[in-house]
């Protein structure tokens, strides 16, 4: 008998496995904040002997390098990776003994990578489940275009074949596990569904069910924008990262935070879009650490640029430090944490804006103010408010200089990415309205959708 436990990252969407028997385990693609893995092997009782890498990610940190080392676990990672650091290189058809009566054998699945390589956990020699990292993902397959721009067409190539590779080696009840694809932005797509198996790949996952030049010529056109921040996931991983540091930053006091907001670098406050619309420390950003704040804050700060960070209470603070070490964002500069009054020096008024819906949008009417969707370029295209300006969130902090003169009413699909936006826009000295509703509410409330 053999056991696979799960550890999600949502923030990142991605999953990560340990897989193993009755006294050893491996563990594949782990977190950078890898204590989720140890916590997993202890209620287990098992010892973890292996980690293994799909590929080098493009976008997270990898807890590998150091997990193997805190257990003196073989690491393995792809003989095609060039990487600084001692590893066992992995090639097609290798196979390592998990524990009794199970291995994990080594399947070269180019694509997402060019070095990329599945794993198959065998049980008596006899396929059960397969590691695919950001090969074959629930319904579609990572994405080819993270290497570099002149391999993109190869890639895609190779990643129907990959598939095609998968689906004929691997029995119809064979489990597929991927690192990607419920909400990282390494698939090419997002996932339908929780779980899935070769066989039922066969017959809806795109590469499966259509011809090389149809699946390619799709999935290219596609493609949407990379994460800034991606640019530099795969050095970091290359190198080999350093370990994790989640002790608590400094403690800033209210004219520490004043000094290094003149001094130009970024406050993020943490608190949900309602209070910090409600009152901030001006000149601050908001980042919600309930939303994407690893994502997102990691593709729009300058990379290198110091941030300090504001929670109401010290587990807010910690849960976003976990967040963001994963994304290569390791110390912030300070902290505080608490109430916005406590954040500014006395006598100093806290900043405010309005927050609406698209009833309220559609009640103030749209001819005198300018209406800036956020949103990105396929949601747009689905359907948008006639008249508005679009400007995706990850471009706005370099674009803002494009936004019209006037009111501006910003939107995305839900609240969050606006929330960001309005943030920003005010905190360059803009009058904002932060729409925090959903996009179907629009029609609902008689303003005019558009597609295309």
């Amino acid at each position: 008998m053999f056991f696979i436990d799960t550890i999600e990252v949502e923030g990142l969407g991605n999953r990560h496995y340990l897989a193993g028997g009755k006294q050893t385990a491996v563990a594949v693609d782990p977190p950078r904040d890898f204590d989720q893995v140890l916590a997993a092997a202890a209620r287990r009782g098992v010892r973890i002997t292996h980690v293994v890498e799909t590929h080098i990610h493009n976008d997270y940190v990898t807890g590998g390098l150091e997990l193997a080392r805190v257990t003196g676990a073989a690491y393995l990672v792809p003989a095609g990776a060039l990487v600084s650091f001692a590893r066992v290189p992995v090639a097609d058809g290798d196979t390592v003994t998990v524990d009794d009566g199970l291995e994990l054998r080594a399947v070269a699945t180019p694509g997402h990578t060019p070095h990329h390589t599945s794993y198959v956990l065998q049980e008596q020699g006899q396929p059960a489940a397969a590691f695919t990292g950001g090969s074959l993902l629930i319904g579609t397959v990572g994405r080819p275009d993270l290497v570099e721009p002149r391999l993109t067409e190869q890639l895609a190539r190779a990643q129907h074949a990959s598939a095609h590779r998968l689906a004929a080696e691997l029995p119809d009840e064979t489990s597929v596990l991927p690192t990607h694809g419920f909400g990282s932005f390494c698939s090419s797509a997002q996932a339908e569904g929780d779980a899935t198996t070769i066989g039922k790949e066969r017959s809806v996952n795109t590469a499966l069910t259509t011809d090389v030049d149809s699946f390619v010529a799709r999935l290219l056109a596609e493609l949407e924008d990379v994460p800034a921040y991606y640019a530099h996931m795969g050095p970091a991983n290359a190198g080999g990262p350093a370990p994790v540091d989640l002790t608590p930053p400094a403690v800033a006091d209210a004219a520490e935070i004043a000094a290094r907001l003149a001094a130009g670098e970024w406050i993020v406050d943490l608190r949900n879009r309602v209070a910090f619309a409600e009152g901030h420390v001006a000149g601050s950003f908001n980042f919600e650490a309930e939303g994407k704040i690893a994502t997102y804050l990691a593709w729009m700060i300058p990379w290198g640029k110091p941030v300090t960070l504001l929670a109401e209470s010290p587990n807010q603070l910690a849960a976003a430090q976990r967040e963001l070490v994963r994304v290569g964002i390791d110390r912030p500069a300070a902290a505080a944490t608490g109430a916005p009054q406590e954040w500014v020096t006395e006598g100093t008024p806290l900043a405010s804006f309005p927050r609406s819906t698209f009833a309220g949008l559609a009640e103030h009417g749209t001819d005198d103010i300018v209406v800036l969707d956020v949103r990105r370029d396929s949601e747009r295209a689905a359907g948008h408010l006639a008249g508005s300006v679009h400007i995706p969130i990850h471009q706005l902090h370099k674009r803002l200089g494009e936004v019209p003169e006037g009111t501006v009413w910003v939107h995305c699909a839900g609240g969050m990415r606006a929330g960001i936006a309005a943030s920003l826009l005010y905190a360059a000295g803009r009058d904002v309205v932060a729409v925090d509703d959903g996009f179907d509410s629009a029609a609902e409330a008689g303003l005019t959708v558009v597609t295309g």
